[in-house]
């Protein structure tokens, strides 16, 4: 029988709680920064498990990749993503080759991947551990108590023995548990976004681009010259969406999210099968599900998806990935939001270990990132679901919404390097001009289906079309390609959209941003 490590030390530099992607990649940009650093990572779990989480888009990849060091691990054990692919339907639809397609023509041009989380984190954790972290595991937090501009205080449990231990920093990266925002009662639910989802892990699947479907559908199987399997794939309904992420190894990750003002899920039942109940009433879904079996032991529910902490950072502690918001799993955000969120702590970090003023830096650092959340919120995300499921609206949307992607996020970092990662998505100054655009986009395009709800006339364009993209790349005449959507947009609006004009409401304002207090400790 294999002995407990000994217990932490009484005092460190840092100390992280959660031992998963954000934690681990915290630590490992804090000790490349700065040698000798002594971390702590406090992990709950004595191996961790699978999660949401397992697609990456191509600022998370570039992060994994060209800044974590993972690129050859990650061409190994995981599987090269192509892209996103949409599958849409309506009363007419009944076989897979009817619905409407949107997606890639060809292979994707810039690098990411469908990740097994499992054995992803694992690795993540286990180079933070090479890379000079202790890591204490399977370890319980019990209480966190900050001190401004001093020793923060955390109390925990590790081998039936409590422990208070000492840092200059805590770094919440607890993932959903979000410790810190909701002991300081900084955690807030986005009542405007009131998504849940349900998923789980299946093996049997069919194979999107074997022989079964292309005798069955000889001219579907031609017409896409690239790999819709190991793409993300999203069978769409009116106020839902369901992801299919395959993993190494044969199994495939399904999961539905949708919007609780729209889509009644059905009650009663085991929630697997609740799941593909629901599913299979979608042709396409019908067609590749049909003979799965799910994992008994890995599924999963939850409401109110999304959430966010007021405050990000104070002098003394920083949250990163979840613990500090979660907006919706909907073109894979989250992964981005770890990479923007770790580098941005570990270089606050760096900085006041260096003599760096705090206060202003903190004030800034709050300022940017609730500024990001928000206006990420409205540009994408707010009431998209009432227009998620109309295949025209969709189209447009998503070819802007990847194209602004490529221009204002994913070009910096492959231009400037990982210090593009410290200024966060749609902060000040030029993210306004992003923001606005993109929300009013979104606003218009959501006000358009909801008067289509209204007279009946959503999923027209359903049956039988397919938007097929050439793919993008970081060329200047790629990300030109926005004016001709503009102009799309602008023929949308004179044919419908002008029937709806007056109906839209003004973005809501910023929150203001105050420069956090440190709470005091508690007796």
């Amino acid at each position: 029988m294999n002995e407990m490590p000994p217990g932490p030390a009484e005092s460190y530099d840092v100390i992280v709680l959660g031992g998963a992607l954000s934690g681990a990649a915290t630590a490992i940009l804090l000790l490349r920064s700065n040698p000798g650093l002594r971390v702590l990572i406090v992990e709950r779990s004595e191996k961790l498990t699978r999660r949401v989480g397992e697609a990456t888009v191509e600022v998370s990849a570039f992060f994994m990749g060209r800044v974590l060091g993972l690129t050859q691990y990650l061409n190994e054990h995981h599987i090269a993503k192509q892209g996103l692919r949409f599958w849409f339907r309506n009363e007419q639809v009944e076989s897979i080759d009817q619905a409407s397609e949107l997606g890639a023509r060809y292979q994707v041009r810039l690098p990411s991947y469908q990740l097994d989380r499992a054995s992803f984190d694992e690795e993540v954790l286990r180079r933070a551990g090479l890379g000079g972290a202790e890591i204490l595991r399977p370890a319980t937090v019990k209480n966190v108590q900050l001190v401004a501009g001093g020793e923060q205080v955390v109390e925990l449990k590790y081998a039936d023995t409590s422990y208070t231990v000492k840092a200059r920093w805590v770094v919440d990266a607890s993932g959903v548990a979000a410790l810190l925002a909701r002991k300081n009662g900084w955690w807030k639910r986005n009542t405007e976004h009131p998504t849940a989802a349900a998923w789980s892990r299946w093996k049997g699947l069919k194979d999107w681009d074997g022989l079964e479907l292309a005798a069955k559908y000889p001219e579907w199987s031609k017409v896409v010259h690239g790999i819709r399997g190991t793409a993300t794939n999203h069978i769409i309904g009116d106020g839902w969406w369901s992801w299919w992420i395959p993993l190494k190894g044969g199994d495939t990750s399904v999961g539905v999210v949708f919007d609780q003002r729209i889509v009644d899920w059905p009650e009663g039942g085991k929630v697997a099968d609740r799941l593909k109940d629901f599913l299979m009433k979608h042709p396409v879904a019908r067609e590749i599900l049909a003979d799965a079996e799910y994992d008994e032991e890995d599924v999963h529910w939850r409401r109110h998806l999304a959430y966010y902490s007021t405050t990000f950072a104070g002098d003394g502690f920083v949250l990163v990935g979840d613990a500090a918001a979660f907006m919706d799993p909907f073109y894979s955000p989250g992964m981005d939001w770890i990479s923007f969120s770790t580098s941005s702590a570990a270089n606050l970090i760096t900085q006041q270990r260096s003599g760096v003023a705090m206060e202003e830096k903190i004030a800034r650092y709050n300022r940017d990132f609730a500024t990001c959340h928000r206006r990420w919120f409205l540009s994408v995300y707010k009431d998209k679901y009432h227009y998620m499921g109309e295949f025209d609206l969709m189209s447009l949307a998503f070819r802007l919404d990847l194209s602004l992607y490529y221009w204002g996020v994913v070009e910096p970092p492959f231009r400037e390097g990982a210090k593009a990662l410290l200024s966060p998505p749609f902060s000040p100054p030029s993210g306004k001009v992003f923001a606005g655009l993109m929300s009013l986009y979104n606003r218009r395009f959501a006000t358009i289906a909801k008067r289509r709800r209204r007279l009946g006339l959503l999923g027209r364009t359903n049956k039988g079309n397919r938007c097929l993209i050439p793919g993008f790349t970081l060329e200047r005449k790629d990300m030109l390609r926005l004016f001709g959507m503009l102009r799309e947009w602008a023929m949308l609006e004179l044919r419908e959209g002008w029937r709806s004009w007056g109906r839209a409401t003004a973005d809501e304002p910023l929150p203001e941003i105050a420069r956090p207090p440190m709470p005091e400790p508690e007796g």
